[in-house]
């Protein structure tokens, strides 16, 4: 009885330094020219499904906006510091969720709809994607708000210039 009062405890331990130590990633996005008001943040977080992607932006104008996670983690110059679309294999653009990382890139999050109070939100799952570890991780790179709507059209979705840039980063949740 004693060894499994024990071996219970030490479960229960072990379960509960994992998920203390668990790490998520995190975006704080701000605007890429001065006198803008866009701001927001994204939080991202390994599920069995992929990685889930939530992000809350303000300050953008309504309507669709493309949001991509971009190669890079730097947001200087306008947000072109980020690069391109994070692409590892040279994929199609495309919608992620429903095409696949065959059929898209791996940042590829469609659209995020800004309303009429200047507020948007979008969660989505990134089937096959990461925040560490695999060929297609995503810590360290960028999300980057776009100024248009992404129609999906090649290369990268027709979006428009950069409004809203932030590093993606981990951290200890």
């Amino acid at each position: 009885m004693r060894t499994t009062g024990t071996l219970v405890v030490g479960v229960m331990v072990a379960l509960g330094c994992a998920s203390a130590s668990a790490e998520t990633g995190k975006a704080v996005i701000k605007a890429t020219t001065d006198g803008s008001s866009v701001s927001g943040g994204a939080t991202l977080t390994d599920t069995a499904a992929g990685l889930q992607v939530s992000v809350q932006v303000s300050g953008a104008s309504p309507g669709k906006h493309g949001l991509h996670i971009h190669q890079y983690g730097e947001c200087g110059d306008a947000g072109n510091a980020a690069g391109g679309h994070f692409n590892p294999h040279g994929a199609p653009h495309g919608f992620l969720p429903t095409d696949g990382l065959t059929k898209a890139h791996p940042g590829d999050l469609g659209n995020i709809e800004v309303n009429a109070d200047v507020t948007g939100s979008l969660t989505v799952v990134l089937p096959g994607v990461a925040l560490s570890g695999t060929t297609y991780s995503v810590a360290g790179r960028a999300m980057v708000l776009h100024d248009k709507v992404d129609d999906f059209g090649q290369p990268t979705g027709n979006a428009g210039g950069r409004v809203g840039c932030g590093p993606i980063v981990l951290s200890k949740e």
